[in-house]
């Protein structure tokens, strides 16, 4: 009589024990993936930041290129004219705030050393009760502290200097991929495109597209929000008789770009601006005034208004923005918003399978300029 074969050991396993443990390696294996990009994109956050700020500031100066271009003018005066008036905006905006901040400066430092006699009077005479002697062992104590960190100060200063250098090159790698993305975007994604093999084109293309068309409804958007808190605060300012109220809201208005500490550097300005020249009552005002705004910003603002713009939920961009804040600091929570509103319609494309049947975009043949500096290998053709 033969010996019956063992049992299968899979047969032994219930169903459902089997189907989690399939699910559980591909999540790890997409996790693992997942894990290595972010850990690539932060140990290359030099040359990736500066490459994303060039998409976001692409995503608003490519349809000005282009609507230059629809009007009969010459490509290069196009990029020329969008790039320019770029710099322009930017560059006036900043210095106008900066000039007339330079200029009340004087004032403004002596208005603040009236203030701090004022402040230093009711500490003395007011309800705390506070004694000549305590005042003047307080400030010993701070500048004995400032000296005993002097080491810590200056390696401070250095890395803020090896921080501005790294500031430097970033904003000019910004400004070159934003000239290329302006010459020739087009043909840079057909490129990557044409990484792709022959039946993934197609899907690609079209979430890229999809993607390109929300990246710019967000930029838009985002503009749209720091005009919203520029006029809110500025305005606020001026009705409370603060002085330096247009620098204040041009300010804020930039300020506004840089999640978390863009908007608590430029709201602690006007405050400190209405506590020096209009006293403590007006200074309360305004700090009221400015975290009535950012929470309107944060709660209304960005949710709503932005969620319908990128089509994300508003859930999901508090939730993109506390993680990406997580993540990588300030640089996460600007980017976090767009990121998962690209990823958010490219899925969504790829998976309503629209793209099916269509063998894609056909190799084109790049007549740029910029192409011939691109090496060829022997029997490799663009776009295939």
């Amino acid at each position: 009589m033969p010996a019956e074969a063992p049992p299968d050991v899979a047969e032994g396993i219930p169903y459902g024990v089997r189907l989690a443990a399939a699910w559980s390696w591909r999540l790890l294996l997409v996790g693992g993936v997942v894990a290595v990009v972010i850990f690539l994109i932060i140990q290359l956050r030099l040359i990736v930041i500066p490459i994303l700020v060039a998409v976001l500031i692409g995503a608003l100066l490519v349809p000005f290129s282009t609507f230059l271009q629809r009007h009969g003018w010459p490509k290069w005066l196009g990029v020329t004219v969008a790039m320019l008036s770029a710099l322009a905006v930017v560059g006036g905006l900043l210095t106008l705030g900066i000039t007339q901040i330079v200029r009340g400066a004087d004032e403004l430092a002596a208005q603040s050393l009236v203030a701090w006699d004022q402040f230093r009077e009711w500490l003395l005479e007011g309800p705390l009760h506070i004694t000549e002697q305590q005042l003047n062992d307080f400030v010993e104590q701070i500048i004995t502290s400032v000296q005993q960190d002097s080491g810590i100060l200056v390696s401070g200063a250095l890395s803020f200097g090896t921080s501005l250098g790294h500031f430097l090159a970033g904003m000019l790698l910004a400004l070159f991929a934003t000239l290329f993305i302006l010459i020739d975007g087009r043909g840079i994604w057909s490129w990557i495109v044409g990484i792709f093999p022959r039946r993934a084109r197609a899907a690609v293309d079209g979430a890229g597209s999809a993607g390109w068309a929300t990246l710019q409804n967000f930029v838009k958007v985002q503009i749209l929000v720091a005009t919203i808190d520029a006029i809110g605060i500025g305005l606020g300012a001026f009705f409370l008789g603060v002085p330096l109220a247009i620098p204040i809201a041009i300010l804020v208005f930039l300020g506004s770009f840089i999640p978390i500490v863009g908007a608590v550097v430029t709201g602690a300005l006007a405050v400190f601006v209405a506590l020096v020249y209009n006293g403590p009552v007006i200074a309360l005002v305004m700090l009221g005034i400015v975290l009535l705004v950012q929470q309107v910003e944060g709660h209304v603002l960005q949710p709503l208004i932005m969620g319908t713009a990128v089509k994300v939920h508003p859930l999901g961009v508090v939730v993109a923005v506390a993680t990406g804040s997580l993540l990588a600091g300030i640089p996460g929570a600007l980017f976090a918003v767009p990121v998962a509103a690209v990823l958010n319609v490219m899925i969504v494309f790829v998976s309503r399978g629209s793209w099916k049947g269509d063998p894609g975009p056909p190799a084109i043949e790049v007549r740029s300029p910029l192409w011939s500096t691109v090496p060829q290998r022997p029997g490799f053709q663009r776009g295939e």
